[in-house]
């Protein structure tokens, strides 16, 4: 059966303007942007945000071009009212990837302008921190309107919105149940994102594990554990538990070496090997605080406290495990019999010799009268 395409000669027609009026604002857009991107070179930080909207946008401008295209079309033109509502959708999408790539690129931008690997780096922890859970928030939300948008495109949806609207007290309640976690987690986000009791790349101790805090999301957060472990701890679970963090407001900490020694240990000279320790490893100790100090005792023994300060929790680790292993090498070759012993003092007992009995005289008998 032969198709008589003079009968489509007005769908053609449009199909063909449609097609290049597309391409043709699709190759203007192209262009513009890379004009755009050389002239704000110079500027770091607006280069950066038209490179991450340059694709959404060279997509969205010919999208809004072909949907001009449809509108000038008869109503009654074929397949006319599928073709608007797949470039409504096409569109909307766009419009969402254009808000995702902008909250992206300004969450870059941030990250950049506030390193973390420097020494003093709680601000730069600080702003990253709130930039990166205001971000995720964000993006939620233009996720949300943008399914939300393409839903309301579909009568069945409006619909279904309305009949929503309209039970709002029963259907509130049970969304409000089915919900609760997810709810929890997006307002605990924002808790800490503004109140800041836990930041990244703080060191935490939580479930008695230590570790970093390598990323924020916006329902967990992931503990990198010193060996390598990934802890996964709810939002939520930071709102109502307590935890350690030893980074809150700055990253120096003491730490403690106990070692039992004997009664007899010598202190002054432990104390100068102490020194002349610290004096050798400047990397580890920082210089503020060391000292041997008797804390406990025993019948046997002393235990002798050993603080020390570093700049972090890391470099206090290493100087402790160092002290340790040198301060107990030192007593065993000065003092090797000054590690806690058990000491038995041995007496010979003599036993008492009685004393001699004193012989009785009998008297001499009395002669016979």
């Amino acid at each position: 059966m032969a198709i008589n395409w003079e009968a489509y000669i007005g769908e053609i027609q449009l199909l063909a303007i449609a097609v290049g009026v597309f391409l043709f604002l699709m190759l203007l857009a192209r262009w513009v942007a890379r004009i755009l991107i050389r002239i704000v070179t110079p500027l770091s930080f607006a280069r950066d945000i038209f490179i991450n909207i340059a694709a959404p946008l060279q997509l969205l401008v010919p999208l809004i071009g072909l949907q001009a295209v449809w509108g000038t079309a008869d109503d009654k033109t074929l397949f006319i009212s599928p073709l608007r509502h797949a470039t409504t959708l096409f569109i909307i999408g766009s419009v969402t990837w254009l808000g995702l790539r902008i909250v992206d690129a300004l969450h870059q931008l941030i990250t950049r302008r506030n390193p973390t690997n420097v020494s003093d780096n709680l601000s730069a922890r600080r702003i990253q921190t709130q930039t990166k859970v205001l971000e995720q928030t964000l993006s939620l939300i233009i996720i949300l309107f943008g399914i939300s948008a393409m839903l309301m495109t579909f009568p069945m949806a409006r619909q279904f919105g309305t009949s929503i609207l309209a039970s709002a007290g029963l259907a509130g309640l049970a969304v409000g149940f089915a919900a609760k976690p997810v709810l929890g987690n997006l307002i605990a986000g924002l808790q800490l994102a503004f109140t800041q009791p836990i930041r990244l790349d703080d060191v935490v101790i939580v479930e008695g594990e230590w570790g970093r805090v390598e990323e924020i999301t916006s329902t967990y957060i992931v503990i990198r554990i010193w060996d390598d472990r990934r802890l996964i701890v709810p939002l939520q679970w930071f709102i109502e538990n307590p935890f350690q963090n030893w980074t809150r407001k700055t990253s120096s900490l003491l730490g403690s070496v106990m070692l039992w020694v004997d009664y007899a240990l010598p202190l002054e000279p432990l104390r100068a090997k102490l020194d002349e320790l610290c004096e050798k490893v400047p990397d580890l100790w920082d210089g503020r605080v060391k000292g041997i100090q008797v804390v406990e005792t025993k019948e046997n023994a002393i235990q002798l406290r050993i603080l020390v300060s570093s700049a972090d929790s890391s470099r206090n680790f290493d100087l402790r495990c160092y002290l340790r292993e040198n301060l107990i090498n030192f007593i065993s070759v000065n003092y090797p019999d000054h590690f806690p012993q058990n000491r038995t003092n041995f007496r010979e007992v003599r036993p008492e010799v009685a004393p001699e009995a004193k012989k009785v005289v009998a008297p001499d008998p009395q002669p016979p009268v």
